[in-house]
């Protein structure tokens, strides 16, 4: 109890309050512009942290790093552009909900409730069941998170709404580009075109940029000239989610908020899968399966409540075994460190106050995400109300600024523009640009650790099998592949 009474001594402090309070703000305004991702708020803002005395700096980056993961719903609603990767299964249905239904207020609302949702869910399980899950994360070795891989690249089935094959086939494109570069098990040098620039691979943020927001805007010049798209001025229908939808999404919320919970407990993973396998399994489970992509409230609670409960598993393994997950909770680690806060068993010993202070800490950040998302959704809104001769011009700019900003590189800017033009015409062929995603996420994952689990093995392939989570994933991946052929077949019969 005195650890507890001396972290809220820390957290309550009214400089370390307005530094968490500013960091969410400044995590939204990040997440909400294309290619200002997680890690670059928390990059960014990494020295001016600390110009917080004791546990202030690392509150203000736990603000950050939950505004950022929210704000990537707002773009994704209101411009079909994810703000973050973990937010595009949001644009999935609530793009849709925003223009064809011409509720973005609701879908802002419904975000915003998901969102705080998915946060607070996830932080409760890091108070109460950190050991535990912390236990169930040291079962993972290589086979495991070969499998898990697999289980995410096979929801590309759910995720692709038009053809099934075409869906397979982005998923397949996406994995070849992820093969692109120096092989990190053998060093072998695979399709790089003879230019150092891909040497490290294909970077990620630039084709995301491109496939989803230069697509898109190439989509929309052409919607404008072809006087195929009015202009949306968008009116609030609502600021708060109705009790009916509530109780429509509220299954969903619990159910997506313990995978996000899972997932990201598990090191390696992140928002993006967490935010695809709930989809897919609010998809699967819900009465209004057939809905989804077409502004399913469902689906984006499923999205935001799953990528915004990894908050809190993320830090499962950072704080009990001192691993970082991805690149947010590796710079998380970085600050802890900078105060003195080794991660890992003995820090619930040793700093045992500390630790309470960042649960307090990471609990409001959620809370006072959830009043701002809620206050600030009709300010969120005039950004569509601006006509698409200004607004799309800001989107390109910002497309390139952002592109540019995440490696200081030229090379990152034409990957850009060329990923947005082929996405472009995939997008008019039916192609799903999530399968492509999925693919590049996903697919430097399954490649290592498969060949990481052989050679655990030496060559043998029984290591697969005989491991039982490495075992449920893999079935549980046909299961999903299947399903929409299985599903076919009950209709038919």
């Amino acid at each position: 109890m005195t650890d507890i009474l001396s972290a809220l001594n820390m957290v309550l402090v009214p400089l370390n309050l307005l530094g968490l309070i500013a960091g969410v703000l400044v995590g939204i305004a990040f997440g909400c512009m294309p290619g200002l991702s997680v890690n670059m708020g928390l990059a960014l803002l990494f020295p001016l942290a600390f110009t917080f005395h004791g546990i202030g700096g690392i509150l203000m980056l736990l603000g950050i790093y939950c505004g950022a993961i929210y704000g990537g719903s707002i773009s994704a609603i209101l411009l079909k552009t994810p703000g973050t990767p973990a937010s595009v299964a949001t644009t999935l249905d609530g793009y849709p909900m925003a223009t064809k239904l011409r509720q973005p207020g609701r879908a802002l609302g419904l975000s915003t409730l998901a969102s705080t949702f998915g946060g607070i869910f996830s932080t409760v399980c890091l108070i109460l069941l950190a050991p535990q899950l912390a236990k169930v994360a040291l079962q993972f070795s290589k086979p495991e998170y070969f499998a898990l891989a697999i289980f995410g690249l096979s929801i590309i089935t759910s995720v692709s709404s038009g053809s099934v094959i075409k869906g397979i086939m982005g998923g397949l494109l996406g994995l070849f580009l992820a093969t692109v570069g120096i092989d990190a098990m053998t060093g072998t040098i695979r399709f790089t075109l003879d230019t150092t620039y891909l040497l490290g691979g294909v970077s990620f943020i630039p084709i995301l940029i491109g496939v989803f927001a230069f697509a898109q805007v190439l989509g929309s010049i052409e919607d404008y000239y072809h006087n195929e798209r009015s202009e949306q001025h968008m009116v609030i229908d609502r600021l708060l989610p109705s009790l009916a939808d509530i109780k429509r999404v509220f299954v969903t919320l619990v159910r997506s908020s313990f995978i996000g919970t899972f997932i990201g407990c598990v090191p390696g993973t992140g928002g993006d899968i967490a935010s695809f396998v709930s989809y897919d399994q609010a998809k699967r489970w819900s009465k209004h399966g057939a809905n989804f992509g077409n502004g399913e409230p469902e689906g984006i609670c499923a999205s935001e409540a799953g990528n915004n409960a990894v908050s809190g598993g993320a830090f499962i393994p950072v704080l009990t075994l001192g691993i970082p997950g991805d690149g947010a909770t590796a710079i998380m680690m970085g600050a802890l460190m900078v105060q003195g806060l080794q991660p890992g068993p003995l820090l619930f010993v040793e700093k045992a106050p500390d630790v309470y202070a960042i649960f307090i800490g990471l609990l409001l950040a959620n809370i006072i995400m959830g009043i701002m998302g809620f206050s600030l959704i009709r300010l969120f809104t005039k950004v569509v109300n601006v006509p698409l001769h200004i607004l799309l011009p800001i989107i390109v700019m910002m497309t390139f600024v952002g592109t540019y900003s995440y490696n200081n590189s030229l090379n990152d800017v034409y990957l850009m523009v060329v990923s947005g033009f082929i996405g472009y015409f995939l997008n008019k062929l039916g192609f799903s640009m999530s399968a492509i995603i999925i693919g590049i996420i996903l697919g430097g994952m399954a490649e290592q650790n498969f060949v990481g689990s052989l050679i655990m093995s030496d060559g043998n392939f029984n290591i697969f099998y005989t491991r039982p989570l490495c075992l449920f994933f893999l079935a549980a991946a046909v299961l999903s592949l299947l399903s929409p052929f299985i599903g076919k077949l009950f209709k038919k019969l």
